[in-house]
């Protein structure tokens, strides 16, 4: 095979670029060659070796399911961490106006924990910063890929630097920058979408109780909503993280509402488990689709992250499916170089979709199923699907079943009898 400048360039430093580099490094013991072109400014290594937490009221928080935790741990970053996030002990699920609730709790698993809330930038910053300190990981920010050209065993990458520009050539390109791929339309995949006609928003809550671990899943008659445990932000006050999707109809109608009318709204719909809301911070929406492009992998090429597949909001399932999918492509890859073979080879890549695809399918129709069933609001359904909640909380083998794959933990793995 052609002697190549890198053996992997991922095109995107975001949290899943991050994970995916740190990834190859620890699978290959450092012996893979790895750039990461980012667009954004990096924040400066931390000499200490640990970057700076800056704790704020209005910080963007992500689930990392237990699947996630043990990815992390095997990497060797989770001990860093896990010095600022929030651990979910217990996940209340409920459906507004009706009887049926079920409680999942990290103990009837035998788990430490249901998942963790971590902040991004928290998250982001202990990703680079660890990478950052490995010689074979080099990183260009900002800088992007403007174009990608695939040859014979190798592909030709162009960089735009500020003003300046020149090619790179790699084994194999990873694309994983963003849901609005630039990269994926230029290479002329296609993505099929379904659109929700729904808006999700999001913010941070400050409650009158602290909230001991409990996330909460509600359905209401507009949209569900996810409330889910923060750290402390250094006020002393108990935080949440709200994820409340509504009818896109009613885009410009939610976000011109006052804070007060946001939280009189909010706490009508949640009730009073966390006691009297207090504050709500900076709120942000986005449109709701479901996106899967209908190629993640070419010769010298594989799609990662939003890039590749994005789902509802609703059970938290996106990222940590992406972490999941680097963490299975840099373990093939990692044994492939091992064994002196061709990284972008098209035979390769399609042996890691096939290992990621059940993964894939089931957790894109976990996220589908479960939005379209609790966004319906027809009466005979809402009957039928408190039925199945009160079901699932008596029935220890399908709660732990439903519990395990909402934690990314596929059956037989080794992950399901810890």
């Amino acid at each position: 095979m052609p002697r190549t400048d890198y053996d992997v360039v991922i095109a995107g430093g975001g949290m899943v670029g991050a994970s995916l580099a740190l990834s190859l490094y620890g699978h290959s013991k450092g012996d893979l060659r790895v750039l990461v072109v980012e667009g954004f400014p990096l924040p400066p290594v931390a000499e200490s070796g640990v970057p700076a937490y800056r704790p704020s009221f209005d910080a963007r928080s992500t689930a990392l399911s237990f699947g996630s935790q043990q990815i992390y741990q095997t990497l060797g970053v989770w001990p860093l961490l896990q010095e600022h996030l929030s651990t979910i002990a217990k996940v209340h699920v409920s459906d507004r106006g009706h009887f049926g609730s079920v409680l999942m709790t990290a103990e009837s698993q035998g788990w430490e924990a249901l998942g963790y809330v971590v902040e991004n930038m928290w998250l982001g910053n202990v990703l680079l910063n660890h990478l950052r300190q490995h010689s074979n990981i080099e990183f260009l920010s900002p800088a992007k890929v403007s174009a990608i050209h695939v040859g014979d065993g190798y592909a030709t990458l162009s960089l735009q630097e500020g003003e300046n520009q020149r090619d790179i050539t790699t084994q194999l390109v990873a694309v994983a920058d963003g849901a609005e791929s630039g990269l994926r339309n230029q290479l002329g995949i296609a993505a099929t979408v379904a659109d929700y006609h729904q808006l999700a928003v999001i913010a941070n809550v400050a409650t009158e109780q602290p909230h001991k671990g409990y996330a909460y899943e509600r359905f209401t008659e507009r949209g569900p909503l996810a409330l889910l445990p923060l750290v402390d932000d250094g006020s002393g006050q108990s935080r949440s993280a709200l994820v409340w999707t509504f009818p896109e109809a009613m885009a410009d109608e939610v976000m011109a509402w006052s804070d007060e009318a946001f939280l009189a709204e909010l706490q009508r719909n949640f009730g009073y488990r966390l006691g009297r809301l207090q504050k709500v911070g900076q709120r942000a929406s986005f449109p709701l689709q479901l996106m899967q492009a209908e190629e993640q992998v070419r010769r010298q090429v594989v799609v990662m992250g939003n890039a590749a597949h994005s789902l509802h909001p609703v059970a938290g399932q996106g990222f940590n499916l992406a972490l999941r999918d680097a963490d299975s492509l840099s373990r093939l890859l990692a044994k492939a170089h091992s064994e002196r073979r061709a990284l972008g080879d098209l035979n390769l890549l399609q042996r890691y979709l096939a290992s990621q695809e059940v993964d894939q399918r089931l957790t894109t129709a976990f996220s589908d199923q479960l939005t379209g069933i609790f966004s319906n609001r027809q009466p005979v359904l809402s009957v039928v699907r408190n039925l199945g909640l009160l079901l699932l909380d008596v029935t220890p083998a399908a709660k732990s079943r439903f519990v395990a794959r909402a934690a990314g933990i596929m059956p037989g793995s080794s992950a399901e009898s810890l």
